[in-house]
């Protein structure tokens, strides 16, 4: 019988010694159900897993069928980025708290794989953002943010102050601690905590969501992800722009950052009970 995902490559939080247990327990699950396994040589090596195949994390997109990532949300933002190029599926598998990305719980991912694995499961596409740096017309910097690009102030503490444009048309000069411009992914991470509004994860939308801007009438806006969206720096004492809040690149007053969406979408597979809103319910202690 031939399966679905023939080479299944394993990936985890790669500073974490508790996760190695959980590895090497997958990855001999998997080998006895027929499957070739290959584990990111960063998380093999962290984790001293020898005996199975290894590999750099940015070739394996181009060998596995599909990535188990063992971790947190945080580990699948840096792991998706890296992988989305290559267009192969990621699944979840959580080592804490049920996540939002990584959303199979530990003690049950054994049945729940044997499941996914056999076709029973649900696919859907994320989009990501590109983000550039120009200074004097040159780019200087480019990221890939699976959440969010944000800017904002640095260690002064000072408030900055930057003009917004979109496909070249002005919308606002704003003075604020920043500003986030969030995917559908990330609108349940830090443009939640600033007020932005939650999307539907496969929308192809950018969140702009200020971060205590410096007036009232001062509220979030979504413009469809098509559009190329500019930030200019024209105040600051310092300012920085962070992606998915894992690195950032200092800024200078007349700085652009232009975020647009990625050429690339990175896709993801649930269970098939998974449900977007169930997940809130549970993340969120919203009523059941």
């Amino acid at each position: 019988m031939s399966l679905a995902f023939p080479i299944i490559a394993l990936a985890g939080k790669y500073d974490s010694v508790a996760i190695g247990e959980s590895v090497l327990k997958l990855a001999r699950f998997l080998t006895e159900r027929g499957h070739e396994v290959i584990l990111a040589r960063q998380t093999a090596e962290n984790l001293d897993i020898p005996d199975y195949r290894m590999e750099y994390l940015s070739d394996i997109g181009g060998i596995a069928s599909v990535v188990v990532v063992l971790g947190g949300d945080g580990t699948m933002l840096s792991i998706g980025r890296v992988l989305a190029r290559s267009n192969v599926p990621l699944i979840g598998i959580n080592q804490g708290r049920l996540g939002f990305l990584a959303d199979i719980p530990l003690d049950n991912m054994e049945a729940t794989l044997a499941d996914m694995l056999a076709g029973r499961f649900l696919s859907e596409e994320r989009i990501l953002l590109d983000a550039s740096i120009y200074r004097n017309h040159q780019k200087i910097y480019g990221a890939c943010a699976f959440n969010d690009v944000v800017i904002s102030k640095a260690a002064t503490g000072r408030l900055i102050e930057f003009e917004v444009y979109v496909d070249g048309d002005f919308v606002y000069t704003q003075r604020s601690d920043g500003l986030i411009l969030s995917t559908p992914t990330g609108s349940t991470a830090y443009a939640l905590s600033a007020g932005g509004p939650i999307l539907y994860p496969t929308q192809e939308s950018v969140l702009l969501v200020p971060i205590c801007a410096h007036t009232l009438t001062a509220r979030p806006i979504s413009v469809d992800s098509s559009h190329k969206v500019d930030v200019v720096l024209t105040y600051a004492g310092d300012a920085r722009v962070h992606f998915d809040g894992q690195s950032y690149w200092d800024m200078q007053v007349g700085d652009r950052v232009r975020v647009e969406q990625a050429p690339h979408k990175l896709r993801l597979l649930h269970p098939l009970n998974y449900s977007f809103y169930e997940t809130l319910r549970q993340k969120l202690h919203w009523a059941t």
